[in-house]
Parts: structure tokens; C-alpha cells; sequence
């Protein structure tokens, strides 16, 4: 096996990838790590059901490619995105899920992966992390050793009264510019100061984290499981 250090990061929608640890990857790209990404679902469709089929396929097609640039300005090597229907994770059969994210991670052979907090509000998040661990299960020759899970603006927050309680943070000074930079990309996703998913957000909430932890920027993570 290959003795690069690598990381994966599954994410349920476009954007999700970058708002859960666009800054970390970039700073563990910078320090040697070989990252990939993989997006489930096509994250658009369930916000207008009166789109006609031409249009909704253009949509999709158009956040598939700010998958690929957006990952590019923070190093990713390689990304992938599938059609999963957003926001209906649900009625799809949970093995189905599982198998696309294990084929890609036996593939990878991913160290670390990063993927979303488990009681999020979205059932589209939710069910990616559960897929995650599964897919992840501690058996002999896993090449997973550690799982950290993110908080998603305008998402994590707003279950109520479920709180995020991050125990890992990573020193993001050196990557929030990227973070912005490739949030940018996904400009029908952002919105206008004070929604959470702005760019003044984002970097406000990486601010308060670094706060916390005596830093200037920072993303927080709640860790899953690390084997050393």
C-alpha cells in the first residue's frame, strides 16, 4: 500500500464539502495529503418541484461542475459527484447508499474522512453519516483510521435543541482564503449576510471557532473514531 497520507470527504449535496472543511483539507493538502471528495446527491431539485426536466437537468449539470472547481482551488485531486435526489435520501434503499460510498473509499483507500454530524437537521445528512460508519465498519484491513464529522451553516444550528459539540478543532489560518474562494463558486447556494451560508458567515463562524481555541481561524469537528 501506498504510504501517502489521504483523506476523503462524503458529503450529501454541492457545497456541503466545503462548508464542513473546505479550510482543513486545504491545509492537510498543503502538508502532503492526497484528498478526494465524493457529493451524493444532486442537491437542487427539491426546491423547485414546477421545474421542467430540460432546465432541472441543466441545474444539476451546472453544480456538478462548481463540484469540480470549487474542489481544485482547495486541492482536491480527484472528486466525484452523483445524482442522488436531494433532500429524499430517504427513499432510497440504505444499502444502495453504502455500496457507491465503499466502492469509492476501497478505490481511495482514504487514512481520514470527513463527512456530516449525525443528528443534523437534514435526513439527507443524517443518513450520509450513518452510511459512512457503516461503510467504515472497524474490520481487519479498514484503512480508516480516524472519521471526523462537520457542522453544515444554516443546517446543524437550526435543530433545535440538539447542539453541536465539536471536540477536535483544526488551525485553519493558512486555508480560509481557499474556503472562501471556493464557496464563491457556488453562487447559487450562498445568500446575503446575516443568512448563516454567506461568505461574511462563513468566515465569522471560522473566526469563532479560532476564538475559542485561542486561533484566528478555525473549523470545528466532533470526532467519530480514531484508531493510533
Amino acid at each position: 500500500m501506498n504510504a501517502e497520507k489521504r483523506l476523503l470527504i462524503v458529503a450529501a449535496h454541492p457545497d456541503d464539502e466545503i462548508l464542513g472543511c473546505g479550510g482543513t483539507v486545504a491545509r492537510l493538502v498543503d502538508e502532503g495529503y492526497q484528498a478526494y471528495s465524493m457529493v451524493l446527491g444532486e442537491g437542487i431539485t427539491s426546491r423547485d418541484n414546477k421545474r421542467d426536466q430540460e432546465r432541472r437537468a441543466e441545474a444539476i449539470k451546472q453544480l456538478k461542475k462548481q463540484v469540480y472547481r470549487a474542489g481544485k482551488i482547495v486541492g482536491i485531486k480527484e472528486a466525484v459527484a452523483h445524482d442522488f435526489p436531494d433532500n429524499r435520501f430517504d427513499t432510497l434503499p440504505f444499502l444502495d447508499i453504502v455500496k457507491v460510498i465503499e466502492k469509492f473509499k476501497n478505490r481511495v483507500r482514504p487514512d481520514l474522512i470527513f463527512t456530516h454530524f449525525e443528528k443534523d437537521l437534514n435526513i439527507d445528512h443524517r443518513i450520509t453519516y450513518q452510511a459512512v460508519v457503516t461503510a467504515t465498519r472497524p474490520l481487519p484491513g479498514e484503512p480508516v483510521r480516524a472519521i471526523y464529522s462537520f457542522e453544515i451553516l444554516s443546517s446543524t444550528e437550526w435543530n433545535c435543541p440538539l447542539s453541536f459539540s465539536p471536540d477536535a478543532f483544526f488551525d485553519i489560518e493558512k486555508g480560509i482564503n481557499r474556503k472562501i474562494q471556493a464557496m464563491r463558486e457556488y453562487k447559487s447556494e450562498l445568500r446575503d449576510f446575516p443568512h448563516p451560508r454567506s461568505l461574511k458567515g462563513i468566515k465569522l463562524n471560522a473566526e469563532y471557532w479560532g476564538m475559542l481555541m485561542g486561533l484566528k481561524y478555525a473549523e470545528a469537528f466532533k470526532l467519530v473514531r480514531a484508531i493510533s
